[in-house]
């Protein structure tokens, strides 16, 4: 074993596809501390800097004193407290659902949701760029798989006039993409799927806190509310906490308590947590602001790397990637950003296919315009000596 340990990790350095960790020596700020040197952040979730927000922090005290430190059983034994109840309902109430259930992360959503709805003689369709979980929920529920190239409505189309014979037909894309950053023709999506017969699920991680005159996402985004049967997100990203959840219809919700491995077999979330989530929710719907901050962040940083000459790829959303290629180049770029006070994390493969790999950005509504000028100023100095750009 030891032998074959070594072998495959050998492999894997020699690709470039070592991934380091960066511990973090304080919060998820707009500047970090890393390895004792001080950091412009570009490669956190934390898109409104909400998980320092002194509101929330008082929020998730306050709870931790009520109920403890954890939920101490899973959710369908007692698991539940009413602080988790509250949750939801201020979930459902963000993404427009008559209800919503807390998961234990965005993964175990996405995993418990296809494999709780679906099974032998149902079948999935799925674009090909979709999240790792989507993929491992269809492999676990049993069901029949069609995956159509990213973005593709043509091949969305064919499948679904194929899924005629199926019990069950499900369609499921992300919306806000994680490693392009681009979003999902969810109103034609949404369209081929009522004209066939199907279900609409949308993965909605990146959108949450983002998208929406509200915060509400996608389905807000696009005015799609009723036509998305089911939604998917996470509260690790915009909402700054952890975990994750489903918006949906009492039918599905209920369904799902009844069938959902990871919710029936994992513990409820720390109450600190969810009274965190319910907090952060109040402050996304009362503080537009904050999303208008992050756009105004996101394309001045995205301007200004496409001025430079980096290829950024399709992004339309704050998560912009430079585009190296190879994966060894990345990486050395990434490390020599962080020598000079920049964290940008590099994406190689499996993450994204090979010569695919890239620098993946994140900007904050909490970032400065000086710390973005000086991030471009890096990524110039740095993309100019190793002949990324010209």
């Amino acid at each position: 074993m030891d032998h074959f340990i070594d072998a495959t990790l050998s492999d894997i350095s020699r690709r470039g596809l070592i991934k380091k960790i960066h511990v973090l020596e304080g919060a998820a700020e707009p500047t970090v501390i890393v390895d004792g040197k001080r950091c412009i952040q570009l490669a956190s979730n934390n898109y409104l800097g909400l998980t320092t927000h002194p509101k929330i922090r008082a929020a998730a005290i306050e709870a931790f004193s009520l109920f403890g430190a954890g939920a101490g059983a899973v959710m369908p034994i007692t698991g539940t407290m009413t602080i988790h109840q509250e949750c939801e309902r201020s979930l459902a109430e963000l993404k427009g659902t008559p209800a919503a259930l807390l998961m234990q992360s965005g993964y175990s959503a996405n995993v418990g949701t296809i494999s709780g709805l679906l099974g032998p003689g149902d079948v999935v369709i799925s674009d090909e760029t979709n999240h790792a979980s989507i993929i491992d929920g269809i492999r676990l529920s049993g069901a029949d798989k069609k995956i159509y190239p990213h973005l593709d409505l043509n091949t969305l189309e064919q499948h679904l006039e194929d899924a005629s014979g199926y019990a069950k037909c499900l369609v499921v894309t992300d919306s806000v993409f994680s490693m392009e950053g681009d979003i999902a023709p969810l109103p034609e999506i949404a369209s081929l799927a009522q004209t066939y017969g199907a279900a609409l699920m949308v993965d909605d991680a990146h959108a949450t806190g983002v998208l929406g005159k509200n915060g509400g996402g996608s389905v807000e985004h696009f005015d799609l509310q009723g036509r998305v049967d089911i939604q998917i997100g996470t509260l690790s990203k915009a909402i700054g906490a952890v975990g994750g959840f489903v918006a949906a219809t009492k039918g599905v919700i209920e369904l799902l308590r009844h069938k959902s491995r990871p919710f029936l077999f994992s513990s409820g979330l720390p109450p600190s947590v969810a009274a965190s989530v319910k907090t952060a929710i109040d402050l996304i719907r009362e503080e537009p602001w904050r999303r208008q901050k992050l756009w105004k962040n996101s394309n001045f940083f995205k301007n200004g790397l496409k001025d430079l000459g980096f290829h950024t790829g399709s992004s339309k959303t704050p998560i912009t990637p430079v585009v190296i290629g190879e994966s060894n180049v990345a990486t050395e770029m990434s490390e020599r950003l962080k020598g000079e006070g920049v964290l940008a994390s590099a994406i190689v493969f499996p993450m994204v296919p090979e010569l695919a790999a890239r620098i993946r950005t994140i900007v904050m509504g909490t970032h400065s315009q000086e710390e973005l000028t000086d991030a471009l100023g890096a990524f110039e100095r740095i993309g100019k000596d190793m002949g990324v750009i010209s």
